[in-house]
């Protein structure tokens, strides 16, 4: 029998994370990891997320660092960090030495000298500088190339475009009296609302956008960069300590719904039909509907559209039915209707997208309509894009022509990381707030939801095959384990509260799943033939609880625990899960008098995962309540289910 370790079933790999060094500069503090530097502040007053070198190539993929030779001297108060990184793969190879001080003033200095070695086309190579997304609405002061001072905000609702041009460094306030200031040298910078892709940021990056690109770098140029944070004003070293650092996390659940949970949906699997085996598990999780993807100008269509719906009449559900229009839309609308004549499959909603263009055309809809709506006379019509909120945002919609307005979600466009992924669930909810600036109350359905990106939209050119030995650029190991599954809870935590109607996640079988295949999934994809996954626990306790209020849930620190919180009939149902790989003690405020809690952590993931009915018949152990509050600790990755009530 296989037995997987700790690390697989917490993050799907055997490899150790990277080393998180805790840092300070005076009274900033801030982490060193993997050649970053992550979460620079004061106290509470966030100055950025996350500083970093980025080779981007011809296709805006991220070309990541070997690190070697690293010296680190933490002298408590300032520190000194020197290393060598190298991008290699295919065509691509850069080099460079990072040097990053920081002082007991508060400066902290990161340098990167780079050589190129090989000839080859970039789109990006030098700082990514990323202010954090709770800076929404704040005033800043930009410095530019010419030495003019703008002043402006950091954009509330996601901004389409760039907010600011031709920077050499921005300033914002973090406390009262007390500034800071980001200085960039060796090229000029531009900002962009990284809240577009559901990074929690805004990037300040070079080279302009404005400039063409792809460029060919040649062997032997140098490439020389700096970015500089310093402070200005009466900083007072006592109230320099974070939240988490001075008493833990705090989880309180609030009284008032904030409305109901949306549709759960998943998507047709990708890998094969359902297996019988897996069929009566996956009715368990009573999803609402099943994604299937039409492009119309695929001969194969019709086939998927049949085995599309064989799984939807397994399960007992309606079709999600994207159709992806060519350039003869009338036809195969025309011809579609004579095979959904024949078909008859039950219809949750339509989504209708028209090749090539970004954001669906009012009249692509209404075409649609013509041809289809007698067909399933209760289903809406929904358009938007097939891509991220970015191209929805940018080519937004004549939203009064859709019954719903659509786009997906994947946190993996720019960093791939487990923090970075952690840091994308608040910017969800950023997402649906903005959209709602433009579509009205128009229903908002986020579909698909994956770990790792379907497709490369942005792509200038072909996608290079996988590396033999390597999954596909869409199959992350994580899918597989606890973290898919904390995610996942965040996930549907920021988009309930944000009241979107539907919300479809991943697939049903396989390796971009929740349950695995009988035979399972090639290597090196970390796989439990027959198994389910984390994730499928997490959504048959949602399940469980379909229609539920919301209840608004807070936490002290929402990048270490979060949650979701259901109330029904006077009971509660919290989700709680750990975001990091320590050990977290929770003193949750839930206003029950008596509770159940049962964990799903690395102590029982695999049993639950091979035996899931035997998991799932346990309620748990009772927990204390003393005057509505109980204290729960999650292991690395873990997820507690405590019904109170």
């Amino acid at each position: 029998m296989t037995t997987l370790s700790p690390t697989l079933l917490r993050y799907g790999s055997e490899d150790d994370l990277p080393e998180v060094l805790p840092l300070r500069a005076g009274p900033l503090s801030l982490i060193y990891t993997g050649g970053d530097l992550r979460y620079i502040r004061v106290g509470d007053g966030p100055i950025l997320h996350r500083l970093y070198v980025a080779v981007r190539d011809h296709n805006w993929d991220t070309i990541p660092a070997e690190l070697n030779d690293w010296a680190i001297d933490d002298r408590g108060d300032s520190f000194r960090i020197s290393f060598r990184a190298r991008h290699k793969r295919g065509a691509i190879d850069f080099a460079w030495d990072g040097s990053i001080s920081g002082d007991s003033d508060g400066t902290v200095r990161f340098e990167m000298d780079g050589e190129v070695l090989s000839d080859f086309r970039r789109n990006r190579i030098g700082f990514c500088v990323l202010h954090p997304g709770s800076l929404a609405g704040q005033a800043c002061t930009a410095e530019q190339t010419d030495g003019r001072i703008a002043e402006g905000i950091f954009p509330d609702a996601i901004s389409p475009h760039q907010p600011f041009f031709d920077m050499r460094a921005i300033s914002h306030a973090i406390a009262p009296g007390v500034q800071a200031t980001v200085r960039m040298e060796g090229d000029t910078f531009e900002m962009e609302d990284q809240r577009n892709w559901t990074d929690d940021s805004y990037k300040t990056y070079s080279t302009p956008l404005a400039l063409p690109f792809p460029v060919e770098v040649k062997a032997g140029e140098r490439i020389h960069q700096a970015v500089t944070i310093s402070l200005s004003g009466e900083v007072h070293r006592e109230g320099a300590e974070s939240a988490q650092a001075r008493g833990g996390v705090q989880v309180s659940v609030g009284e008032k719904s904030v409305g109901r949970l949306p549709s759960i949906g998943l998507g047709v699997s990708s890998v094969g039909p359902i297996p019988d085996s897996q069929a009566e598990r996956l009715r368990k999780l009573q999803i609402a509907h099943l994604r299937v993807d039409l492009r119309l100008d695929d001969p194969d269509y019709a086939a998927q559209l049949d085995r599309a719906q064989a799984e939807a009449e397994t399960l007992g559900v309606g079709l999600e039915i994207a159709l992806h229009l060519g350039q003869d839309p009338e036809g195969q609308l025309t011809a579609l209707r004579g095979l959904l004549e024949r078909r008859r499959p039950v219809v949750a909603r339509w989504l209708i997208f028209r090749q090539g263009k970004a954001s669906t055309p009012a009249q692509t809809v209404a075409l649609a309509r013509t041809h289809l709506s007698d067909l399933a006379p209760t289903a809406p019509f929904g358009g938007g894009t097939n891509a991220y909120f970015t191209e929805l945002n940018r080519n937004r919609p004549q939203a009064d022509a859709f019954d719903l307005v659509c786009y997906s979600i994947n946190p993996q466009v720019h960093a791939f990381d487990n923090l970075s992924l952690v840091e994308t669930l608040a910017a969800q909810a950023a997402s649906v707030h903005s959209a709602r600036g433009f579509v009205g109350d128009r229903p908002i359905a986020v579909t698909p939801i994956t770990l790792r990106a379907r497709f490369n939209p942005n792509a200038t050119g072909p996608e290079a095959d996988p590396v033999p030995g390597t999954l596909p650029p869409s199959v992350d190991p994580r899918q597989m384990s606890l973290f898919a599954a904390a995610w996942t809870l965040g996930s549907l935590k920021y988009l309930a509260e944000s009241s979107v109607a539907s919300a479809t996640y991943f697939e049903t079988v396989g390796w971009r799943g929740v349950v695995e295949s009988e035979t399972g999934s090639p290597a090196p994809f970390p796989s439990l033939p027959g198994a389910v996954f984390p994730v499928y626990h997490l959504l048959a306790d949602v399940g469980e609880w379909a229609e539920a209020a919301v209840l608004l849930l807070v936490t002290t620190e929402r990048l270490a625990v979060d949650g979701l919180a259901l109330e029904r009939e006077g009971a509660r149902r919290i989700l709680l899960t750990n975001l990091t790989n320590d050990e977290q003690r929770v003193t949750v405020g839930h206003g029950g008098a008596s509770g159940w809690l049962r964990m799903l952590d690395e102590t029982n993931a695999q049993a639950a995962m091979e035996q899931p009915e035997l998991f799932r018949k346990h309620r748990g152990r009772r927990i204390p309540c003393t005057g509505g509050v109980s204290e729960v600790t999650l292991l690395p990755y873990a997820l507690a289910r405590l019904d109170v009530g």
